[in-house]
């Protein structure tokens, strides 16, 4: 009896101890997984104009969320893919990310080419992705019409329709009220996301008081920009409204070079980056061009640091997308804390949530019920936008009052309308 009490005892003894290592291996297991980075894949035009700043600034918020413990004591990892501009080495880039670099999250490209040919690709590999700035709303429309299979591609700019009407807020009160004027003519690059800008250009300009003389639509690879600028000013329009990404230096430099009299007015994805004055030679001076986000202004309390600190790191300000990418990283890394996953669905649904206070303004997705599902919200009290114009090396705002930083001006050879009293 005694021999079978310890047999007993020893095999009892065995018993917890192997469920001690057990236990003990499954919490090292865990502390493991709880430690793991949040991996988000950054694929940019990192040699861009437009597309520069989009992986500087995403490093450095996953460097200030990382310098304050990560969240949940998870590390950011950012990593980085240049796809010159191409939209076949994007889609190698996904599937690396998604393959070899077990990438939780994507940001990826400010050109809607690029970004349309990567929607069926998050949709068959589930993998989640946001555009820090292209605007076609064909993006957001393909999640309204298969939200099943589209669900995961985020807009995280404003679509074509809301900055065409954002710049016809902007034209009405500077423009109209402010100038006077009375006619415009637009031009646009003839690409993807310009088809549905130049749509809400003839429909909200005449809405706003400016009677449209002519629609221009050149192709990307033009570069003698003379012969259009003479069509414009034999047309004698007060504004010329324009639509250009892939472009811009070279109808900048002409305009300046040919002495056009007629300001630019508009969405200039190139003239949002701080290096554009010495691109162009100063040549930009006297041109406005929609933004969101700026240096020296109070759209939000984030606003200003974010350029002061990208400036510190960089030497230069940061492009219109540097500032959604920024804020970008930071809403992924809320929603996966939210989340308490990097599930893909679950990481979905918690970005559709997402209520987040960045650069730009108040963060919010259109939900699936809406048009334009998935992309990020447009109006007063969420993201608005604002007219900026390149005055002496800098780009100052000049509209609306409560974040301008100056006044609006035009070179001498400009005839700017007449000032309202």
């Amino acid at each position: 009896m005694l021999e079978c009490a310890s047999v007993a005892r020893r095999r009892l003894v065995r018993a917890l101890l192997g469920s001690t290592i057990l236990l003990a291996a499954n919490a090292s297991l865990s502390t493991v997984q709880a430690a793991d980075p949040i991996r988000i894949a950054v694929i940019a035009e990192a040699q861009a104009i437009a597309g520069a700043s989009i992986p500087q600034a995403a490093q450095l918020a996953a460097d200030e969320i990382n310098a304050k413990g990560g969240m949940d004591g998870r590390k950011i990892e950012i990593i980085t893919y240049d796809n010159k501009s191409s939209a076949a080495d994007s889609v190698r880039a996904f599937q690396r990310a998604a393959s070899e670099d077990k990438a939780h999250v994507v940001i990826a490209s400010y050109i809607s080419e690029v970004v349309l040919a990567l929607q069926p690709w998050s949709a068959r590999l589930k993998l989640p992705f946001i555009t820090p700035g292209a605007a076609s709303n064909e993006i957001p429309l393909n999640v309204h019409k298969d939200y099943a299979r589209n669900k995961y591609s985020f807009h995280g700019y404003l679509t074509s329709k809301a900055q065409s009407q954002a710049v016809c807020d902007a034209a009405k009160a500077i423009l109209v009220e402010g100038r006077q004027m009375k006619t415009a003519i637009i031009m646009s690059e003839d690409a993807a996301w310009t088809k549905p800008l130049d749509e809400g250009y003839k429909e909200c300009l005449p809405k706003v008081g400016l009677k449209v003389l002519d629609h221009i639509r050149f192709s990307p690879s033009t570069t003698d920009f003379n012969p259009i600028f003479s069509r414009i000013e034999g047309a004698k329009p007060d504004v010329i409204v324009t639509g250009i990404s892939h472009v811009g230096v070279q109808p900048t430099v002409q305009w300046r070079s040919q002495q056009v009299p007629i300001p630019m007015v508009g969405i200039a994805s190139q003239a949002t980056n701080a290096t554009f004055w010495k691109e162009t030679n100063g040549a930009t001076e006297g041109v406005l061009f929609e933004m969101f986000a700026a240096p020296g202004t109070n759209v939000t309390p984030k606003t200003a640091p974010f350029a002061e600190a990208f400036k510190a790191k960089y030497g230069n300000y940061p492009g219109y997308a540097g500032y959604t990418a920024y804020d970008e990283v930071y809403y992924i890394a809320d929603a996966v804390k939210r989340a308490g996953s990097t599930d893909p669905d679950k990481l979905v649904d918690a970005l559709e949530k997402t209520d987040w206070e960045g650069t730009l303004g108040r963060i919010q997705f259109y939900g699936k019920d809406d048009e334009f599902t998935h992309s990020i919200k447009y109006g007063a009290g969420l993201v608005s936008g604002m007219m900026m114009q390149w005055q002496d090396g800098k780009q100052l705002a000049v509209w609306p009052p409560t974040v301008a930083n100056g006044k609006m001006t035009f070179p001498s050879f400009v005839k700017a309308g007449t000032a309202a009293n």
